[in-house]
């Protein structure tokens, strides 16, 4: 409470109240005193309040308050009656030249009832504080303990304050926002440049806290508003500062806070914890993502057939090449959010470069070569870049994540047909892509074992194949002269081998529909050996 807040009291505002010396006004006070001893400075400790009838002021005024003042304490109220009927000016002048309050009270009051009233409200004040400073250091260690995400951490801020919270990084993009919907979308619109403009301690608007051991922050705490309790404020942002500095800690050796931030932002659209257009794209750009007409979603594969089942390592591997994908697709001069969705498949929703020249198709030829180069360069393995169908907004191109993510799927079990392909979608698989949709399908593996069983079971000890022969004349369209060049075996011993598969299969071979069956079969049966296991989960 401050001398203000007592003196507009009921208890006090009966005592019909005269302000002489308003100094010290809207200072808060640590407590009040009663008393009409001469000499008080040796009972105070600072901060007080001091209640009294008068008699020391009538004796010996200016004596009497610069030992008040000496003792720190903040003002006095005097009530008039048979010590003390009236101030004199000069008392009020001293009382203004030593920095103190008083206020005279014209009408006897009871005193005990002023000191009961306040000291239970600055009790209970206090209590209040305590046990909020203990919920926040409770809610924030559980968090720690937990390994709550950064995304929970500021949620968990915002939540206690009731106030909006944004975690920014040093070039002041958003990596987490508590606020959602529209409200989000109001709140970052423009945030880099309106982020630029306060101080690192905050200003009169925004309560500010770095993130991160002093001489090495990586970020800033914000409630980007006047909050009701600024000091709440400021000790709330603090915990959640030391909660967010110790999840970074932990999961250094995993991700970046940034890829974490766009990975969570691609996991809620996917998953519907935010279907707002507007939020959605908001957060986004606060990420890095340039503004464009239309965002596409891509996924890059590559050929891992690795059998680690290291949880560590696997994710590690999968952290390197976003890297490279990242690092690429910027360099390239286009903007992206990027996550990890699955064991060597990065997704990703890419905002083309409006000043480079040429067609979306040539930016995309240039970007798929360049990326495959990379990825081969860094790490080994083959790759492929897959388009799904553009989005008008992040939320539809998020949406387009699945089908990029089936087309890569197949294009990567096409094996060396893929060669020479910058980039596939969704009509470049065409049959193998309707057949990978439905490999799983006991209808279709049925069929594909009934066509296929003899030749399957039956023993094959040569040179190709003829499991292999009969791949290689479907797709030759059956045209023998080019089959028999391209395995390098004789036109009659290649009439040889397929007639002794047409006796196995009891098909005949010069038939479109027997080709059709069998080349369908083989794709399903050649599909489902090639297709790769679900290891990990978005990030």
């Amino acid at each position: 409470m401050t001398i203000a807040d007592v003196v507009a009291l009921d208890v006090v505002a009966r005592g019909e109240p005269e302000v002489l010396s308003d100094c010290r006004w809207a200072d808060e006070i640590r407590w009040v005193h009663v008393g009409d001893v001469a000499d008080l400075s040796a009972l105070l400790r600072g901060g007080e309040l001091l209640l009294t009838t008068g008699a020391p002021l009538r004796r010996a005024p200016k004596s009497y308050l610069r030992g008040l003042a000496d003792a720190g304490a903040l003002g006095v109220v005097v009530e008039l009656g048979a010590s003390l009927r009236s101030v004199p000016a000069s008392v009020a002048a001293t009382a203004r030249n030593l920095n103190l309050a008083l206020v005279v009270l014209h009408q006897p009051i009871k005193f005990v009832e002023v000191t009961e009233t306040v000291h239970r409200r600055i009790v209970a004040e206090q209590y209040d504080e305590v046990a909020f400073d203990r919920r926040v250091h409770e809610v924030f260690t559980e968090l720690s303990m937990k390994r709550a995400s950064v995304p929970g951490i500021v949620d968990a801020a915002a939540r206690m304050l009731d106030e909006p919270v944004v975690l920014e990084d040093l070039t002041h993009q958003a990596l987490a926002v508590s606020a959602s919907g529209r409200a989000a979308a109001a709140l970052l619109e423009d945030w880099e440049r309106r982020s630029r403009l306060v101080p690192p301690g905050g200003d009169e608007q925004w309560v500010v806290t770095s993130v991160g051991p002093r001489t090495e922050e990586w970020g800033r705490l914000i409630v980007p508003s006047r909050p009701a309790d600024t000091a709440r404020a400021r000790r709330v942002l603090e915990r959640a500062s030391a909660a967010l500095a110790l999840h970074r800690m932990i999961e250094r050796d995993r991700s970046g806070l940034h890829q974490q931030a766009q990975s969570g932002l691609i996991d809620d659209i996917v998953r519907g914890r935010i279907t707002d257009d507007a939020e959605a794209a908001a957060r986004a750009h606060a990420l890095g993502l340039r503004k464009a007409a239309r965002y596409l979603p891509v996924t890059v594969r590559v050929d891992r057939t690795s059998d680690d089942t290291d949880p560590v390592a696997t994710q590690r591997r999968n952290v390197e090449l976003l890297d490279t994908v990242a690092h690429t697709v910027n360099a390239a001069g286009h903007t992206a959010l990027f996550a990890i969705r699955r064991d060597g498949e990065i997704g990703a929703v890419l905002s083309l470069s409006s000043g480079r020249a040429g067609t979306e198709e040539k930016a995309l030829t240039a970007l798929g070569d360049v990326v495959g180069q990379r990825i081969r360069q860094a790490h080994g393995v083959a790759a492929v870049v897959a388009v799904g169908p553009p989005g008008g907004d992040v939320v539809d191109a998020v949406g387009g994540l699945a089908e990029a993510a089936h087309v890569a799927e197949v294009a990567i079990g096409m094996g060396p047909s893929t060669h020479g392909r910058s980039y596939f979608r969704a009509s470049d698989v065409r049959l193998r892509g309707l057949l990978s949709l439905l490999r799983e399908d006991p209808r279709v593996q049925s069929f594909a074992e009934t066509e296929l069983r003899a030749l399957l079971t039956s023993p094959d000890t040569a040179q190709p194949s003829n499991l292999t022969v009969l791949r290689e004349f479907l797709a030759a369209s059956g045209n023998k002269a080019a089959l028999a060049q391209r395995l390098h075996i004789s036109r009659p011993s290649l009439y040889k081998r397929l007639a002794a598969i047409e006796r196995t299969l009891g098909v005949d071979l010069d038939d479109a529909e027997s080709m059709t069956s069998l080349h369908v079969a083989l794709l399903v049966h050649d599909g489902r050996r090639a297709a790769p296991s679900v290891v990990g989960s978005a990030i």
